[in-house]
């Protein structure tokens, strides 16, 4: 494993963030747990984490965090995990720029100012590990998903750029591309749906009705479903091998999908993914 190093993860509340500190503190490593909600923070700070609160969407609170967290660690961060994020449902032609601008201020324009303050600490340190949680659907796109697909397109866009340009500092980039994993994902989607999205004149009405049950189901909603340990086990990785991958599949259906990307036409994909 080799010595310990001090993570800092966003996202921590649920899920894959929490299965992840978990994992990294019963290894030994320093967890730095953000996040969004006062509640959230102080539920970690029960269970025994060093946690801390970082909205994406607020740029003090980002520069809050990491100043805080520089204090407590020594001016070290040896590994960042970009967690957070969340998935606004709804048809391409029923997302208001407002609501688009606001997947991106968590999916992307925060995640990249928290990634830009840790960048120079990284560099003066000479190492470092940024890992981006991204998604099968950062690979391809899928019906009624557009803002989620967009904004994880981005960070895609982003991250391999970001290695091209970080060669030779001894600072890794990995990106995780899960499939569907078991978490609050689907029930804050939903809230974010209703509040964001009216089906009652919309072309979709009646997809919507199917999509609102699907987000509605409890447990699994699709085949092949992973719990969050499963991404927690490949984090465990990039954080900790000596070289560690570029990317991490998660779950069959990423698997699939980045293989059928490579090898079929677009036409052919696009008739597979309007099936799904």
């Amino acid at each position: 494993m080799g010595p310990s190093k001090t993570v800092l993860i966003t996202g921590c509340s649920s899920g894959i963030g929490y299965a992840t500190a978990v994992a990294l503190q019963q290894r030994g490593h320093q967890v730095i747990a953000t996040a969004r909600k006062p509640e959230a923070v102080r539920r970690l700070a029960e269970a025994g984490f060093t946690a801390l609160q970082l909205d994406l969407a607020d740029s003090s609170s980002i520069n809050d965090a990491v100043n805080t967290m520089l204090g407590l660690t020594g001016g070290r961060c040896d590994a960042l995990f970009n967690n957070a994020a969340f998935g606004q449902p709804g048809a391409v032609e029923d997302l208001s720029r407002e609501v688009l601008r606001h997947q991106f201020e968590t999916n992307l324009f925060g995640t990249l100012e928290l990634t830009n303050l840790l960048i120079p600490v990284m560099r003066q340190q000479g190492h470092g590990r940024i890992i981006y949680n991204s998604s099968v659907l950062g690979l391809v796109a899928m019906k009624y998903r557009g803002a989620y697909n967009a904004s994880k397109f981005a960070l895609e866009g982003l991250a391999d750029t970001l290695r091209l340009e970080l060669y030779g500092t001894n600072i890794h980039i990995s990106l995780i591309e899960p499939g569907p994993i078991l978490s609050a994902f689907r029930q804050n989607s939903y809230a974010l749906y209703k509040a964001n999205i009216d089906p009652t004149h919309s072309f979709h009405k009646q997809s919507y009705e199917a999509m609102e049950a699907r987000l509605l189901k409890k447990g699994a909603a699709a085949p092949f479903t992973l719990p969050a340990q499963a991404v927690a086990d490949k984090v465990l990785h990039a954080v900790e091998a000596k070289r560690p991958k570029l990317r991490y599949y998660v779950t069959f259906p990423t698997y699939l999908f980045g293989f059928l990307k490579r090898i079929l036409p677009t036409s052919w994909l696009d008739a597979l993914t309007r099936k799904v």
